[in-house]
């Protein structure tokens, strides 16, 4: 048996400036995609679950192309056809093969191609026929009809933070052969939403306690999957919002349908407890410091480059600096390449005077122009160590900048902060500290939930923030709540 995996995966934030192009993206070809293998990664899961298989059953993979990319503006055409064209080729040269999975976001949006993953299905099913084509998904999919009806199996990550990616590329993988030896196929329901989900941990509250609830509905259906898309609401597509999708066989299609819509329903009953508290920079550090014990994170959910933006804000730190909490606080990380550059070329122990962030925009933040001693440095090459485990990440040249005894570390390359690594690395010990400051909506919690006492989110000015109500909806027609209280769903 011979399984083909392969995917593009970007979630395209159409509210950013710029295109995003072949540069911007990342990619693993053939061998290279087996040598994730241990990564906790969609593509580390898919490939795992291969090895699995091929100990119980004569079993080939066929790896593709992998293509993914840090959050952004608008995919470049040349550069997803260019991609689209090498993936049916590669598929075309390698010969037939029994079933595929392939590694999606579910956001992505190309010039002139408003659902990247539907045209991408599609013509991947033209190019194999009637094979079992079973597909993984961020939580954040903007999924539509069109993708479901090109696929045998959907299967969204459950968890926000993503720490369970490559257990639903497992399943993905699962469902295809099982669909291979059994000679079924499934068939995929989309039941969408008119409803803008603002950025929603499945950690604790309401998204936990509906989470715990689809997965008991998921069960009680016996289906093959049921998934709950939060949807990515920083996208002005027709099709944006959360959705349902069941998948099944068609005698548990009633089960499942039912299943969905139920599911779908209870969501929307409670749409009212995803309304998030949001802060100001200044009314976030002003909570931290009534918390009688530390550390106490503060995250910067609005300037998160794991939603599309900058990561160069101002906002919090600027609040932090004149709150003069000095020692007490440390942040990690501004992204920067200018400063994190000056500071390599001086040194450590060097004292210099630069103009710190603030330099993609002006929604996110002025510069700080600041005096800061070089404390430690390093080249920001690390090993993901709780979401994404095993999996390489390279910041570029960082920098530990101590500005009025206050810590803060500065990057050169855009990404969130996941874990502690980023802090560890410049001899950052962050249970040393009442405040600990970072930028990213909620991926951080895989890494520090564990040890905050407590978590304040700062939803400062900026393209990530929970006030969905300032973007502007030029290609979306139907009214969504909450920008829209008249959203009705049927």
């Amino acid at each position: 048996m011979r399984i083909a995996i392969t995917g593009i995966s970007h979630e395209t934030n159409t509210y950013c400036g710029g295109i995003t192009t072949r540069e911007d993206f990342y990619t693993y070809r053939g061998k290279d995609m087996l040598a994730t293998a241990g990564q906790e990664s969609d593509v580390g899961g898919a490939i795992d679950a291969c090895i699995r298989w091929s100990k119980e059953i004569p079993l080939e993979i066929v790896p593709i192309l992998y293509a993914g990319a840090q959050p952004s503006g608008v995919i470049q055409r040349q550069t997803y056809e260019d991609f689209k064209a090498e993936i049916l080729s590669e598929m075309a040269a390698t010969g037939p093969v029994d079933c595929c999975v392939l590694l999606l976001h579910g956001a992505g949006v190309v010039e002139g191609i408003a659902d990247l993953e539907g045209d991408l299905a599609a013509a991947v099913r033209a190019t194999l026929g009637d094979v079992p084509i079973t597909a993984s998904f961020d939580l954040h999919a903007n999924l539509t009809q069109a993708m479901a009806d090109q696929l045998n199996g959907i299967f969204v990550c459950q968890q926000y933070p993503h720490i369970d990616l490559h257990q639903r590329a497992a399943e993905a993988v699962a469902a295809a052969l099982n669909m291979v030896q059994t000679k079924r196929r499934g068939i995929c329901r989309v039941t969408s939403l008119p409803m803008l989900m603002p950025t929603t941990t499945t950690f604790e509250g309401i998204g936990q306690t509906m989470l715990q609830a689809l997965l008991a509905a998921e069960e009680n259906a016996g289906c093959i999957n049921l998934s709950w898309c939060h949807g990515f609401p920083y996208t002005d597509v027709a099709h944006v919002g959360a959705s349902v999708v069941a998948s099944y066989y068609p005698e548990q299609a009633v089960a499942a349908q039912e299943a969905a819509k139920q599911f779908a329903a209870n969501l929307w009953r409670r749409r009212q407890e995803f309304i998030p508290l949001s802060l100001s920079g200044e009314q976030a550090v002003a909570l931290a410091a009534e918390q009688p014990q530390g550390p106490v994170v503060i995250h910067e959910t609005s300037d998160n480059c794991g939603g599309g933006a900058p990561g160069d804000g101002t906002h919090l730190l600027r609040a932090m600096l004149e709150a003069k909490l000095g020692a007490a606080a440390c942040f990690s990380f501004l992204v920067d390449a200018e400063v994190a550059g000056a500071a390599h070329q001086a040194g450590v122990g060097a004292t210099l005077r630069v103009s710190l962030g603030g330099k993609t925009d002006d929604l996110h933040g002025d510069s700080l122009n600041i005096v800061a001693y070089v404390k430690a440095l390093h080249d920001g090459r690390l090993i993901m160590q709780h979401m994404f485990r095993g999996a390489p990440i390279n910041l570029g040249p960082m920098a530990r900048l101590v500005v009025e005894d206050m810590d803060i570390v500065v990057a050169s390359r855009r990404n969130q902060t996941f874990d502690q690594e980023p802090f560890l690395a410049l001899g950052i010990d962050v249970m040393k500290y009442h405040y600990v400051a970072l930028k990213s909506s909620n991926h951080f919690r895989a890494g520090f939930q564990h040890i905050a006492k407590a978590i304040i989110t700062a939803d400062t000015p900026g393209l990530n923030t929970h006030r969905l109500e300032v973007f502007p909806r030029q290609t979306t027609t139907r009214r969504l709540w909450p920008v829209d209280e008249q959203a009705q769903f049927n």
